[in-house]
């Protein structure tokens, strides 16, 4: 059954891969390693895709060499595009979880990962037996699970039903990703009370992106429908570099936890050393 504990998921990965200046590889590692200090749940740290899909994250296996897991609760999760990438991926111990984008829309999910959706779900279906094979969690985020900009065939029940087939797979854990930014308090709502009664063996999570203005109503409308796990990033950094509106980033993480800490909801993230990770952020992350 599913557990009601809180999930947080740091990803520094997703802040990163949108940027044109190269992070050396021992800044991206110390600033994970400080990341790893703060009590997350998970950590969102690199990818195996294509260098020239993604050339800031062409060093993640050398990045994975210099953590510090030893004194850490966090599991590190890396996303893959496709089977190569996976069976890549779960050579390494350390890595707990791989994460895969399956988009309901057909557009996105030929441009994102060169494959009709049809071709995806093979893929997460190889990909499952992969992580099972080697004692690994598979994640799916359902992009575009709030809406496209490409005219695709969307609504809620349009998320509702490829959830199904994803749990129909095996898989245990499915994030609910606002791609563009166009996830609202309404549609959050629907969703997540709909899809977290109809599938209580999933962990359903929030991947949310927002502008400065509307984090509050995004986090509570998730929260008060049953989401108990969210994906965030320091200052907001990152997001789809689709999104129209260039305010639109990622859910900034220092903003839900306000939001927990205000509600009296225990987090586990060690408050010192996250006031130190969000300095280091500064240092870390070029301004472009």
């Amino acid at each position: 059954m599913r557990t009601e504990e809180l999930h947080l998921v740091e990803c520094p990965r997703d802040a990163m891969q949108g940027l044109h200046t190269f992070i050396d590889t021992d800044k991206k590692a110390a600033y994970i390693n400080q990341l790893l200090k703060c009590g997350f749940h998970t950590i969102d740290f690199g990818s195996f895709v294509s260098p020239k899909a993604i050339p800031q994250l062409r060093d993640t296996a050398e990045v994975l060499s210099k953590l510090n897991l030893s004194t850490t609760q966090s599991k590190l999760l890396a996303i893959v595009a496709n089977v190569r990438g996976a069976e890549d991926a779960v050579k390494f111990d350390e890595i707990a979880f791989l994460g895969y984008p399956f988009s309901i829309s057909e557009t996105f999910q030929l441009r994102n990962t060169n494959a009709t959706i049809a071709e995806s779900l093979k893929r997460v279906e190889e990909m499952q037996s992969l992580c099972v094979n080697s004692k690994k969690e598979l994640v799916v985020y359902i992009s575009m699970a709030f809406g496209n900009p490409y005219g695709d065939a969307w609504n809620a029940d349009v998320a509702i039903h490829w959830t199904k087939q994803l749990s129909d797979l095996g898989i245990k854990v499915i994030a609910l990703a606002d791609t563009i930014g166009v996830s609202n308090p309404e549609n959050i709502k629907y969703l997540f009370s709909n899809v977290i009664p109809e599938f209580p063996d999933v962990t359903i999570g929030a991947h949310l992106h927002t502008t400065p203005e509307t984090w509050r109503e995004k986090v509570e409308a998730a929260w008060n429908s049953g989401c108990r796990r969210f994906d965030s990033a320091v200052k907001g950094l990152g997001g789809c570099p689709m999104a129209t509106d260039k305010l639109t980033g990622n859910m900034p993480t220092e903003k839900v936890l306000q939001f927990l800490n205000e509600n009296n909801i225990k987090t586990g993230i060690d408050s010192i050393q996250f006031a130190e990770s969000m300095l280091m952020a500064g240092n870390t992350f070029p301004a472009e």
